[in-house]
């Protein structure tokens, strides 16, 4: 991608970038390794515990950290409750796995009493949650603080299903996220799923026309009319990597290449140059594919986690996850 260059000629992207990693130096790894050893470790079982029942909870975990993140930083705002909360807003009111940080803190509190927040365990929740499926383990740095604050106007920057390849890139550069931060987060997908109500579009009247999406797969169409017939149930879900929907690999790259992606946003990653280069590095050839996707995966991930971080006296530790103290 071609660099902006501010007055100074300095990279604008580069200082962005640099401006949120600065927001996530008050956090590393092992932040609770003398104040709280087990933490990791007890955030670990509850969500193997939870995914083992429920496999859709994992992917549940995955999208409510990237939710939380891209609102006002990775604080925890979108688990509070409240009648004008994030969670309220239309982007999240499908999220899942609240239920799953609950717990966890729960535990958390009762040997470390006001000690783990509540955005750490979702941070580090999202990370077990893809090990769980097949993923690559990385390091999560911790020592976030909660914030006070959440809003259900905030909400409206979260990257939409609808958005154009040149909005999503937007949105991650001003979290400090590039190109191949978008392709690499949304191949969390590999384990998620969508309701038939967020892209029926494009199946009968896309753009309002009378006619499907031409992007999609004309030897896929029918398949995907089958699951989602027009007028049927909005909420029933279908796997957004047909075939391999709880297995953390590259085959939802290869369905976006073969015109199978079920989001609109998503298929752009193939239809776009800039994005496609990435698409295709991660299919490459040879056996190492999958491992550079899970390796390159965690890194993003890091960035990820480093957005608008609250460290020091910014911020709470909360007694529970739903309410600030």
């Amino acid at each position: 991608m071609e660099a902006v260059y501010s007055n100074n000629k300095t990279p604008i992207l580069f200082l962005i970038i640099l401006a949120t990693s600065a927001l996530g130096q008050g956090t590393r790894v092992g932040f609770y390794r003398t104040t709280c050893p087990k933490a990791e470790i007890i955030v670990q079982s509850v969500v193997q515990s939870f995914v083992n029942s429920n496999p859709t909870i994992a992917p549940g975990l995955l999208r409510m950290f990237f939710h939380d993140c891209f609102v006002r930083g990775c604080d925890a705002s979108i688990l509070l409750d409240g009648s004008y909360a994030e969670k309220t807003a239309p982007p999240n009111s499908r999220l899942r796995g609240f239920e799953v940080i609950d717990a966890a803190k729960s535990q958390l509190e009762t040997i470390c009493p006001g000690v783990v927040s509540c955005a750490d365990i979702l941070a580090l929740a999202a990370r077990d949650s893809v090990v769980q499926n097949g993923g690559f383990w990385w390091e999560v740095r911790t020592g976030r603080r909660d914030g006070l604050v959440s809003l259900k106007s905030d909400a409206t920057n979260l990257p939409g299903r609808k958005d154009s390849i040149e909005v999503q890139i937007r949105k991650f550069a001003e979290n400090g996220l590039n190109i191949q931060d978008l392709v690499t987060l949304t191949g969390g997908h590999t384990i998620g799923t969508a309701a038939c109500a967020l892209f029926c579009s494009r199946l009968y009247k896309f753009n309002n026309t009378n006619g499907p999406d031409p992007a999609i797969n004309q030897t896929f169409l029918p398949h995907l009319r089958s699951l989602c017939p027009q007028g049927g149930d909005g909420a029933k879900r279908v796997d957004l990597d047909t075939g391999s929907v709880y297995k953390f690999d590259i085959s939802y790259y290869e369905n976006l290449k073969n015109g199978r992606g079920i989001l609109q946003s998503d298929s752009q990653l193939w239809s776009d140059p800039r994005a496609q280069r990435f698409v295709e590095w991660f299919l490459g050839g040879g056996r190492q594919q999958q491992s550079k996707f899970s390796v390159e995966f965690g890194k993003s991930m890091v960035r990820l986690g480093d957005v608008g971080v609250k460290t020091g006296d910014n911020g709470e530790i909360r007694r529970v996850c739903y309410a600030i103290n």
